[in-house]
């Protein structure tokens, strides 16, 4: 019994799957109800065993006191598991040490002819109840150790252990059945929380089209409006046209941000599925920036498409932030069958040198994080080439073979 105990403790699942009541949506629930209508058939049988036999036994007093026991015993098993407070490892124990007590009784009250040519008194079938527990609470390995417990218990009683072991048929029964519901019980288990996650991704989807509205209704507006009235009272090449620009700017990527669809999980580089990286970089176009692509799709895995587009569109920040006003930039996208090469330059003030150096130094790592870093986690580069008054361009290259299935 000591390692059965072991074996409910290891198998019995944790956190919201342990202990839990028939209103807790146990998943295990409708197994607990089938098996209780298994074990009313099986003290059926037992008692009406117990009519045909009980003169034969030696102390026919004792048997009739026995096989209430085994109703009683059956009684509260099953109202504890149909109302939920006997789905744990201890009640279970219980069960099992009170059909070992009553099986084991049987030689109390039969002869050792009986007891070594017939079953015991609460019946073979009826003693399948714990195993049948076992497995539901803990899984197939203690429905197993269950059915061995019994199986133990049994040859014990017939005074034949351990040979009865490997040559009563009875013995692989409990063991299969053990190991078939708890099979059944880990399904189910494992159905759940397959709901319940797909219910997760639905949930954070509508709270996501919420957040869509409310941006809409707020941010995207006034941002087009901001963008409205920089260009109406400034103009291109001066600081309330650049204000104006880059409001465009944020609200066409936050439009395109809110339009995404959500995944069920992070994005990363060994996201399944493929992308036309045109489709992420389009929505960077603007009148600042202009876009040259090939005419054919440039497929990539989604994760490390998602990232070089992040990549680009730092750069195309960082243009903004410190190029000057009026600093226009050029992407160039191209296919070169083993990579994936996407040019970003820009006509602005470029970058003293030692100034990323600096920059790194202050603690901003936008360059060294946002685009060599992402680029270096992909197995590509970014190479850099600047200087005081002649822009900047960066190369961002990715290649194939290290993301092809």
């Amino acid at each position: 019994m000591e390692g059965l105990a072991s074996r409910l403790r290891r198998v019995e699942p944790a956190g919201d799957a342990a202990g839990v009541r028939a209103s807790d949506g146990d998943p295990r629930a409708p197994l607990w109800r089938g098996a209780q209508w298994f074990r009313a058939l099986s003290v059926v049988y037992a008692v009406g065993r117990q009519i045909d036999e009980a003169d034969r036994y030696q102390r026919i007093g004792w048997s009739w006191v026995m096989i209430g026991a085994v109703v009683a015993v059956s009684l509260i098993a099953g109202i504890g598991y149909v109302r939920g407070f006997g789905r744990n490892r201890w009640f279970v124990i219980g069960e099992f040490v009170g059909a070992a007590v009553l099986a084991l009784g049987t030689v109390w009250v039969a002869s050792p002819e009986f007891t070594a040519h017939n079953q015991a008194l609460p019946t073979t079938l009826w003693l399948t109840n714990p195993v049948v527990s076992a497995a539901i609470l803990g899984g197939p390995v203690a429905g197993m150790a269950g059915g061995i417990a019994i199986a133990v218990v049994n040859a014990i009683y017939r005074g034949t252990f351990p040979e009865t072991i490997v040559r009563d048929a009875n013995y692989p029964v409990f063991m299969a059945v053990g190991l078939g519901l708890g099979v059944a019980a880990r399904v189910a288990i494992r159905s759940q929380e397959q709901l319940r996650e797909a219910e997760r991704v639905a949930a954070e989807a509508r709270a996501r089209e919420r957040l869509a509205r409310e941006v809409h209704d707020g941010v995207l507006q006034a941002l087009a409006f901001l963008a409205r009235r920089c260009a109406a009272l400034g103009g291109p090449g001066t600081e309330l046209g650049a204000l104006g620009e880059l409001a465009a700017q944020q609200e066409r990527a936050l439009r395109h941000l809110i339009a995404e669809t959500p995944s069920a999980g992070p994005t990363g580089p060994e996201d399944e599925g493929t992308v036309d990286l045109r489709d992420l970089l389009r929505p960077l176009a603007s009148s600042t920036v202009t876009l040259a692509e090939p005419g054919g799709a440039v497929l990539l895995p989604a994760g490390p498409a998602a990232e070089v587009a992040a990549a680009v569109r730092n750069a195309l920040d960082n243009t903004a932030l410190h190029a000057g006003p009026g600093a226009r930039s050029y992407l160039l996208l191209e296919d070169l069958d083993d990579a994936v090469l996407v040019t970003v330059r820009d006509d602005g003030a470029g970058i003293a040198p030692g100034r990323l150096d600096a920059a790194r130094a202050e603690g901003r790592l936008g360059v060294s994080e946002s685009i060599v870093g992402r680029m270096r986690a992909l197995g590509g580069r970014a190479e850099l080439t600047t200087g005081v008054g002649d822009g900047v361009e960066w190369e961002l290259s990715v290649p194939r073979s290290t993301h092809e299935s």
